[in-house]
């Protein structure tokens, strides 16, 4: 039927619509949309499922691998017999290096390394800069200055310790808020501000940390806080871990729950504010989750570097910048990671690697392949 054909009742011609008329265009541009939110959604979905497999993997390996191998599949058989009671013929050594050694230590691993990466993933969405890491406000500084001071105190008591980094851990933060607040006066540049209060914070808190070490004993306490400075969890115990999983599961779950309303601050606070999301309320939730996640690592593994920034950026890499994607695949990809590092750490060598050397050697040029890769796509993460 041609254009000629086309009447109505009245006798009035009907033309079909131009190709550029706005509601087609408008049409088409949503399927278009749709078309790709499906394709990243099944993409992200994959990439979920598929990290998950991998981090239970790279969990069987860990426990077989150090100075004496286990088979996977005798690992295996070891934790269901002792989960689930399933029989099983295996030697008691080997039941005590899996469940009473190596497993504490690569829960302790899987948890720190999940925190710091969520932490990490928290600020740089919080402060809508991707060179953001977790100690940015000061949180790894004043526990390491608290670690150090219950050192020289006490000699040593792990608990103590572990108690005083995180209470100096989230002092500091406490410190670097107020203290931006103050000079903000209602100013809008409370992200900036808080930025470089963190910095000055940060660099106090180092001053006070060599200050004990230059005053420490020499023969005993300094070679003490000095390995713990570089970071450590040989010494993580289940009673460790089963204080340090409170202000894990406090810092992780609102996080999860609020990532969706993080995407609004990339609009700026004023777009935030009017999609109905109370911005101080919101950055005040986020900052405190994130210390007391960067704080409890500190207080129980010492200071654990380029987590909290490198990971964050490989899921960006991979997943785009949703933050709804962003912080979950966070914690599975930090768990990984820092569970590599630390089998690294304690089985490359006769003695053992302090954590924080090794993260910062693979960290390093990690990241500096991520920036590279990134400028040659033509800037930013996708």
């Amino acid at each position: 039927m041609s254009d000629d054909d086309l009447k109505q009742d009245d006798g009035v011609t009907q033309s079909p619509p131009p190709k550029d008329d706005p509601v087609v265009l408008s049409k088409a541009a949503a399927a278009r949309v749709q078309s790709a939110y499906e394709a990243r959604r099944a993409k992200n979905i994959a990439t979920s499922t598929i990290s998950l497999v991998v981090l239970f993997a790279l969990f069987v390996v860990s426990l077989g691998l150090g100075r004496m191998l286990i088979p996977p599949g005798e690992i295996l058989g070891i934790l269901l017999n002792q989960w689930f009671g399933i029989p099983g013929d295996f030697s008691q050594g080997n039941i005590t290096i899996v469940m009473n050694v190596r497993l504490p230590r690569i829960c302790a691993a899987m948890l720190c390394g999940a925190a710091l990466a969520l932490a990490g993933a928290a600020y740089q969405g919080l402060f809508k800069n991707p060179m953001v890491s977790p100690d940015i406000l000061g949180a790894s500084a004043g526990a390491s200055f608290g670690a150090a001071l219950a050192i020289m105190l006490t000699g040593g008591n792990n608990s103590v310790v572990s108690a005083m980094a995180f209470g100096m851990g989230f002092a500091a933060v406490l410190i670097t808020y107020f203290a931006s607040k103050r000079v903000s006066k209602g100013s809008a540049n409370m992200t900036l501000l808080l930025v470089l209060c963190g910095l000055i914070v940060q660099t106090l808190f180092q001053s006070f940390v060599s200050i004990i070490k230059y005053v420490a004993d020499p023969n005993d306490t300094l070679p003490t806080i000095t390995y713990w400075l570089m970071g450590s969890i040989a010494k993580v115990t289940w009673g460790d871990l089963s204080v340090f999983i409170i202000p894990f599961i406090l810092g992780t779950v609102p996080l999860l729950l609020l990532r969706w309303r993080l995407n609004t601050l990339a609009f700026g606070d004023a777009e935030a504010e009017a999609l109905g999301v109370n911005v101080r309320l919101l950055r005040a939730i986020l900052i405190v989750c994130s210390t007391l996640l960067t704080a409890s690592v500190v207080a129980i593994a010492g200071v654990v570097g380029w987590v909290g920034l490198i990971i964050p950026h490989v899921v960006r890499f991979l997943t785009g910048p949703d933050n709804r994607t962003v912080i979950p695949l966070s914690l599975v990809f930090g768990a990984g990671f820092l569970m590599i590092v630390d089998t690294c750490c304690r089985s490359m060598m006769a003695y053992e690697i302090p954590l924080g050397i090794l993260t910062s050697i693979i960290g390093a040029p990690f990241f500096f392949y991520i920036l590279l890769r990134t400028s040659r796509s033509g800037g930013g993460s996708k």
